[in-house]
């Protein structure tokens, strides 16, 4: 098994490539295998020609960003006091930035220094009950390391951790991935967190195709009240990822900005690949919002017009039948009795409530009230 420079035999190539080629294992036995290699890894050595990955150990790390054959990536789950000093004495992060990676950051970040990046990005995840949670993840990019940490829970039952630096782990085990600059591993895990963001979107622009179809086949339920909160919940999804995407595009529009004419043109190319990955996807989530916009305005609408009809039915009611009422209240005492009744003065009565009736339809259908 091979090892790269000075590092001890307690490291181990986590791709478990050989002299003469990968191990072969069967294939429940190389899938455990992974699984413990995943779950248990904190720090990784990544060789910058071939790509290759492998574990390390804390103790490890000064020696490792003493070398230039590669970098390292440091991934904290709980950044307790133990982590914070090695932070700063291991790393030299400024007091501030460790500070903004302790606490609940509600908005994407961008902390410069001149020797690392500080990245607050922020992924979005659907809780099932309409509303959408906010998970953060912190990345510190330096020359020759690059440090992951979740940021605190938002006090939700969603995990703390997105996955995405799972999955590049697996990507990096597998070696399906081959990052050559701490950058690129960031790259990696942003276009990981970008393609679950979209994934989202996907969905619910289907959401948002079945409720424009209820609304365009009058198929929607006679309690607008609970389809309105349908259109709402979805808008605000949709809302919540735009919001997000938009943010986070700003900031490593920022940091772009801050990296062109200094930094490595590959470097930069991959921010901005990033910048541009998250304003796409904020621009489909607003389209599609806009679109919904639409849609709920349409079926308002149409509930307004239902409403209207009915109380302008209404009133032509009450208009036709007011006057007949007060006119037969009054006449009906005097006219009608027990003991005799005048039928003259009742045919009368009579004859008048018809023409009154008559003259107040005419004028409403004048009105255009039916």
């Amino acid at each position: 098994m091979t090892h790269p420079p000075e590092i001890t035999k307690s490291s181990r190539l986590v791709t478990d490539v050989m002299a003469d080629g990968p191990l072969p294992r069967r294939r429940d036995e190389s899938r455990a295998a992974k699984v413990e290699s995943v779950a248990t890894y904190d720090v990784m050595w990544i060789d910058r020609v071939s790509g290759g990955a492998w574990r390390a150990t804390r103790e490890e790390l000064p020696q490792l960003l003493a070398r230039e054959t590669g970098f390292v990536w440091v991934h904290i789950p709980d950044l307790d006091r133990d982590a914070r000093e090695m932070l700063r004495s291991v790393f030299g992060l400024h007091p501030r930035a460790i500070e903004e990676m302790a606490v609940r950051n509600h908005v994407a970040r961008l902390h410069y220094h001149k020797t690392y990046l500080l990245l607050v990005v922020h992924s979005p995840v659907p809780t099932g009950s309409g509303r959408v949670e906010s998970i953060e993840l912190d990345q510190v990019v330096g020359t020759n390391y690059l440090i992951t940490s979740p940021g605190p829970a938002a006090g939700s039952p969603v995990a703390a951790e997105s996955g995405a630096t799972a999955e590049v782990a697996d990507r990096l085990v597998a070696g399906r991935l081959t990052p050559t600059t701490p950058i690129a591993l960031s790259w990696a895990i942003t276009s990981t967190i970008t393609n679950a963001m979209e994934r989202s979107v996907n969905d619910l622009a289907r959401e948002v195709g079945r409720l424009e179809q209820h609304v365009v086949e009058r198929s929607a339920p006679r309690k607008s009240e609970g389809f309105l909160d349908e259109l709402f919940t979805t808008r605000h999804a949709l809302g919540r990822i735009t919001s997000i995407a938009a943010q986070t595009g700003e900031v490593f529009g920022r940091a772009q900005y801050l990296l062109d004419g200094t930094g490595d043109p590959e470097d930069v190319r991959l921010i901005g690949d990033s910048r541009d990955q998250f304003l796409r996807l904020a621009g489909i989530a607003r389209a599609q919002d806009e679109f919904l916009r639409g849609v709920t305005e349409f079926y308002r609408a149409r509930t307004d017009t239902r409403a209207t009809v009915a109380m302008e039915r209404l009133a032509v009611i009450v208009a036709i039948t007011l006057p007949v009422i007060a006119l037969a209240s009054v006449a009906s005492m005097n006219v009608i009795s027990y003991g005799r009744t005048s039928w003259p003065w009742l045919i009368g009565i009579l004859l008048a409530m018809f023409v009154v009736s008559a003259i107040l339809l005419r004028w409403a259908r004048r009105q255009g009230w039916w």
